[in-house]
């Protein structure tokens, strides 16, 4: 804009270098366009608006008209102006390269003005038709310049975009971790007290064997050998299922991968009892059937571990409350059509008629803030989804609550079992 304002004003000296004198018209013509083109410019730096379009192509109509005007006040297509006429549509294409058609009005503008110049000039047809050509490669050439600016400016919002949804997912993603993160550390924090229960049974006749060993080689004349082996063994044991307890809610707690592979159900099942056990000992028993044939799910199978012993945990929770009375909970597997289910039941209360509705909201809980945080079914639910299944609620007939997950069998897998059940 400032080359170009430069270029009109300094015009004026060419006016007293070829003229001799400064014409008044010619100067009122620049004036016009430079100002067509600040407003051009003010438009097209705020929104787009229809107002503000219409306004922006009168502008142009109009300061390309006074340039044609210009070149005929100085002497026509011989005058050194005859160089403004290419100039303006390449200027457009510059200025507003992603508005293809401000640049066609003005390259079209620009092949009228030549027309009108060539016939009030009388010049022969040679020359004409040059002239025309020339306005009209000009013309072709702003509007590839317009395109590839228009390109390139696509180019750098996509890329923009691309980034902005990156840092988004990647911010989502670390949500969702910490997040995880913080429903297994407090799942951890309620199966404390069978933690403490389980550790300190065996430290206590860790301790007491400890005792006797330290005793015997103080106090004994000769040693019986045996002994001391044996209680050196029950000793290990101890330190061996401490070890164990550590292990399991240490790799528990830490979220080693997020990759999808395909799991067991059983092993899954499994590793939740593991954890699951250190409370429910003591509220309830614990009945699984879940067949090792079972078909594989895709899975991050921590996560869906962490989901199985949050459903087993919210069980006892509800079965030690209840208090008096034998509680059972059972885990059963099985196949139903192109999906395997797994059923977390237990002979509880079940849930209240104004709680099922709301059961997986965030922070909606029924527990006080020592027993929950209100976040681990909805937690659940979204993480069921993210294998492609779905984790609903319903009462048991029989009374009690029935918990129920469902996820596909992976493609391959179905199309084999189909197979071998066709050919059986």
């Amino acid at each position: 804009m400032l080359a170009l304002t430069a270029l009109l004003l300094g015009s004026v000296v060419v006016d007293l270098l070829y003229l001799g004198r400064i014409n008044g018209r010619a100067l009122l013509y620049r004036a016009t366009v430079l100002g067509c083109l600040l407003v051009m410019r003010e438009v097209h730096a705020r929104p787009s608006t229809p107002l503000g379009r219409g306004t922006q192509y009168v502008s142009l109509v109009l300061s390309s008209t006074c340039i044609v005007g210009l070149v005929h006040e100085m002497g026509g297509l011989d005058s050194p102006f005859v160089i403004l006429l290419p100039i303006m549509p390449m200027s457009i294409a510059l200025l507003f390269g992603q508005n293809r058609r401000a640049t066609f009005i003005s390259s079209a503008m620009g092949l009228l003005g030549t027309g009108v110049l060539v016939l009030l000039w009388h010049r022969p047809l040679p020359e004409a038709s040059t002239w025309l050509m020339l306005m009209l490669g000009v013309g072709v050439l702003a509007d590839v310049l317009c395109r590839q600016a228009l390109y390139v400016h696509q180019a750098e919002q996509q890329m923009r975009l691309e980034r902005a949804r990156r840092e988004t997912l990647e911010a989502l993603a670390q949500s969702e971790h910490r997040r995880a993160q913080s429903e297994k550390l407090a799942i951890v924090g309620r199966l404390a007290s069978g933690v403490a229960h389980e550790v300190s049974n065996p430290l206590a006749y860790v301790g007491s064997n400890v005792d006797f060993v330290r005793e015997e080689l103080l106090a004994a004349a000769s040693l019986d050998r045996e002994a001391l082996a044996e209680v050196l063994s029950e000793t290990r044991v101890g330190v061996q299922h401490i070890q164990q307890i550590v292990a399991d809610l240490k790799g528990f707690s830490r979220m080693d991968t997020n990759e999808t592979a395909e799991c067991a159900l059983s092993d899954v099942v499994a590793d939740a009892m593991k954890l699951a056990s250190l409370k429910l000992r003591h509220v309830a028993l614990l009945r699984t059937d879940v067949p090792v044939d079972l078909p594989h799910v895709v899975a991050v199978r921590q996560r869906l571990v962490q989901v199985v012993l949050n459903l087993l945990v919210n069980a006892a929770d509800v079965l030690e409350s209840r208090g008096g009375h034998a509680g059972e909970i059972w885990v059963t597997g099985r196949i139903e059509g192109a999906n395997v289910v797994l059923l977390v039941e237990d002979n509880g209360p079940g849930f209240a008629p104004h709680v099922l509705p709301r059961l997986f909201e965030a922070f909606f809980t029924t527990k006080g803030p020592e027993r929950g945080t209100g976040l681990g079914l909805n937690l659940s639910r979204e993480l069921v989804e993210q294998f492609g299944g779905a984790l609903t609620a319903s009462n048991r007939p029989e009374g009690g609550a029935r918990l129920r997950i469902t996820l596909p069998i992976p493609e391959e897998l179905l199309s084999s079992r189909v197979a071998v059940m066709g050919s059986a």
